[in-house]
């Protein structure tokens, strides 16, 4: 269990309290001789919560919880209630799509505890997969119209590194939208679009007449959805944009036909067993005339104050290339897939140690 896991399981136990149930002492002698208390698992790899449920003699419609020593008594209904909202909260990951009707679930089941709660925002931003529009609504409804300032600044608080790391993906994706303009491209693909940055950058231009964003995550789709307003968009606006959720490791015949591909980021996301089924999929299978790939650069790591030589930009990334190492990798790509190739750097580059990140451009035949 988290600490953060760990302090909204105490957090919601808390609320039992406000919503009425209380604190019990001595509680023992109301418990069902020979009754045996029901552990609660927390995740599917079948860990527990020290907590359990006992019946209450006498009291059909209420339990008993006790959790690290405490006692609570709990009405079913109350209990259930909480638990609609928190486990999708600690699970995080909705396989269906986010709407306004979720907000008005929230509120409901939330009724009588979540607008007293100390964790009331991340409650709510995690239980709407951190969608910034539908958190603000959420919350602006449970305060009754009340003067709220920005969402729990300790969640959106950036770190000196961080700003860097956004100064620094600023540039980058800058940097690739020239690329991809001075190609000509009209049709392109944006894979491993996350939040849809470089998209947004992408429908500024008339030159794209059509623009694909493909992710892995489909929280990331709705969080691109949601940046690009594409709701709010004309009719004209929408048939330039298509996001669908796949996997760069799979052959995929959508991916097909395109004039470029931008894949900014990406491959140090995945294990290196899978870079030849990457390969295969965009080189072998969608062979777009254009293809622009961005990596860091892992000689660059050192200038960062948090990190020492060896370790990762990020706990996700399962490798990280020099430069030697990726103009090596992305040579071999050109030469058996038959394109022509220029390599540059991407930011302020330091002597014997580079720019923080590298870019190949792929070109088709010549």
């Amino acid at each position: 269990m988290t600490p953060s896991s760990e302090r909204s399981i105490k957090g919601l136990l808390n609320a039992f309290s406000w919503a009425g149930s209380g604190s019990v002492k001595g509680a023992c002698g109301m418990v069902m001789c020979g009754g045996e208390g029901i552990p609660l698992p927390l995740t599917g790899s079948g860990q527990h919560l020290p907590w359990r449920l006992w019946p209450l003699m006498g009291h059909h419609r209420k339990l008993l919880i006790t959790f690290l020593n405490n006692a609570y008594f709990i009405r079913v209904k109350t209990l259930l209630s909480h638990l609609y909202v928190l486990i999708p909260t600690l699970d995080n990951d909705k396989h269906y799509f986010v709407s306004q009707n979720e907000i008005d679930k929230l509120l409901q089941k939330g009724e009588g505890w979540l607008k007293n709660h100390p964790e009331k925002e991340q409650i709510i931003r995690r239980y709407l997969i951190n969608l910034n529009s539908l958190s603000r609504q959420a919350i602006e409804r449970l305060s009754e119209g009340e003067e709220i300032g920005d969402l729990n600044d300790e969640l959106i608080e950036k770190t000196e590194i961080q700003k860097k790391k956004e100064t620094l993906h600023d540039k980058r994706i800058k940097l690739v939208s020239e690329k991809l303009i001075e190609s000509g491209a009209e049709r392109v693909l944006d894979l491993g679009c996350g939040e849809g940055k470089l998209i947004r950058q992408l429908i500024k231009h008339k030159q794209f007449t059509e623009i694909v964003g493909m992710d892995i995550s489909y929280n990331e789709l709705l969080k691109a959805k949601e940046r690009l307003h594409f709701d709010e968009m004309s009719p004209k606006q929408k048939e330039r944009i298509k996001l669908f959720q796949g996997s760069l490791a799979y052959k995929d015949s959508r991916l097909e036909g395109y004039d470029a591909a931008a894949i900014v980021e990406v491959i140090e996301h995945m294990d290196l067993t899978r870079l030849n089924a990457f390969e295969r999929v965009v080189f072998e299978f969608a062979k777009p005339k254009t293809i622009i790939l961005t990596t860091p650069n892992q000689e660059y790591n050192v200038t960062w104050e948090s990190l020492d030589g060896e370790e990762m930009r990020h706990d996700d990334h399962r490798f990280e290339w020099n430069r030697q190492e990726f103009a090596s990798w992305a040579k071999s790509i050109a030469e058996k897939y038959n394109y022509d190739l220029e390599i540059q750097p991407v930011g302020d580059e330091i002597e014997n140690i580079g720019a923080p990140s590298q870019m190949a451009i792929f070109t088709y035949g010549n």
